[in-house]
C-alpha cells in the first residue's frame, strides 16, 4: 500500500517507518523542513499548521493511509514550558483538521493517528478502558489544554467515517530518544537524584516501549478495526514501584520522599498528579479486537533491555 507518514522523524515515526518498508508498502516521509536522512520511498515538505501546502504535499503522495504521528514537543531554544505545550495543542487541533482534510481530499481510505492513554479522569477504577472520560478541566492550566486538544484530535479523526478511522492511545513512552531513556530528561533527573517519590507515590503510570508503539501503529495500518484504543503494557506501575526501580537499574540515588505540596512545586502540578492520582489504563480491547498485545509486557523488563541495548 501507499503510506503517508506525518511525523516520520520523531521518536516513534523513526521506528515505525522501517517496519512499514519490511512489510512492503511504499512509505512517504512528510517532514517540516529537510529529512535527507530519512530512507523513505519519498519525501514530501509541508506542515501541518500550512492547510494549503500540507494538501498539495499529500496530493502528491498519493496515499491510500495517512499516518499521523505528529507532535511539536521538541522545545526550540527559549521555550517555556507553556509555549512547547501550547504549539502542540495547537498542532493537534488546527494540524490535524488539516491532515484529516488533506487525506480526504488525496482520496485516501484510511487515517491511523496517536493520541495519549493518560489522559483519563482520575476517578473510578485503578485501570481504565477507553470509554473513561477525559480530563478536559483539570485545575492545571497546561494539563487542562493538552487533554481538550487531545479530545479535539481524538473528535476529529474519529468523525472522518469516510477514513476507516482508527486512534491509538500510548501509553508513557520509554526507550531510545525518550524522556525515560538514561539521556533522556527523566532519565537524568532520576541518575542525578532530583526526582523525588511524591506522597504515597500510588499514581499509576501505564509504560509502553517505543518499539511497541511502532509496531501498534504498523498493525493499524493493514488492519480494519476502527475506533480507540490504548496502546500500554500488561502492568500499569506505581509510582512507589518504578521510580525506586528505575533508580536502582540506573545505579542512582534512592528518591527522596517528599509531601505532596513540596512535590507540586517541584515537579509542578502534573509531576505530583502522575505519581499520586493518575490512573492506568487497560490494553484489554486492544488484545481482543485489534489483536495487539506487547512484545514487553513489563516496564521492568523493558527498561532493562533498554539500558542493556546502551551500554552496548
Amino acid at each position: 500500500m501507499r503510506v503517508l507518514l506525518a511525523g516520520a522523524t520523531g521518536v516513534i515515526g523513526r521506528e515505525l517507518l522501517p517496519l512499514l518498508r519490511k512489510a512492503g508498502h511504499h512509505v512517504t516521509a512528510l517532514a517540516r523542513g529537510s529529512a535527507r536522512d530519512v530512507d523513505a520511498d519519498a519525501v514530501v515538505a509541508a506542515d501541518l499548521l500550512d492547510a494549503p501546502g500540507l494538501a498539495a504535499a499529500v496530493a502528491a503522495a498519493r496515499p491510500e493511509v495517512v499516518v499521523h504521528q505528529v507532535t511539536a514537543l521538541r522545545p526550540a531554544s527559549g521555550d517555556t514550558r507553556w509555549e512547547v505545550f501550547e504549539r502542540t495543542a495547537h498542532v493537534r487541533r488546527v494540524g490535524t483538521a488539516n491532515l484529516v482534510d488533506a487525506a480526504r481530499a488525496a482520496g485516501a481510505r484510511r487515517i491511523v493517528a496517536q493520541s495519549i492513554a493518560f489522559a483519563t479522569t482520575p476517578s473510578g477504577d485503578p485501570v481504565l478502558g477507553e470509554d473513561a472520560p477525559l480530563f478536559v478541566d483539570a485545575p492545571d492550566a497546561t494539563w487542562a489544554m493538552t487533554v481538550q486538544a487531545v479530545a479535539e484530535l481524538e473528535r476529529l479523526v474519529l468523525a472522518a467515517d469516510d477514513l476507516a478511522p482508527i486512534v491509538l492511545r500510548y501509553g508513557s513512552l520509554y526507550g531510545q530518544y525518550t524522556l525515560y531513556d538514561a539521556s533522556g530528561a527523566i532519565g537524568q533527573a532520576v541518575h542525578l537524584g532530583r526526582l523525588p517519590l511524591v506522597g504515597d507515590g500510588a499514581g499509576l503510570t501505564s509504560f509502553l516501549h517505543v518499539r511497541d508503539a511502532a509496531l501498534a501503529a504498523a498493525s493499524a495500518v493493514e488492519h480494519a478495526a476502527t475506533g480507540v484504543f490504548n496502546i500500554v503494557d500488561d502492568e500499569p506501575a506505581p509510582a512507589h514501584a518504578w521510580l525506586p526501580g528505575y533508580a536502582e537499574l540506573l545505579g542512582a540515588p534512592e528518591p527522596k520522599r517528599v509531601p505532596v505540596d513540596l512535590g507540586e512545586r517541584l515537579l509542578g502540578w502534573y509531576g505530583a498528579f502522575q505519581q499520586t492520582r493518575q490512573r492506568g489504563a487497560s490494553n484489554a480491547k486492544a488484545r481482543a479486537e485489534f489483536g495487539w498485545r506487547p512484545t514487553v509486557p513489563s516496564w521492568q523488563d523493558g527498561v532493562c533491555q533498554a539500558l542493556s541495548e546502551v551500554s552496548r
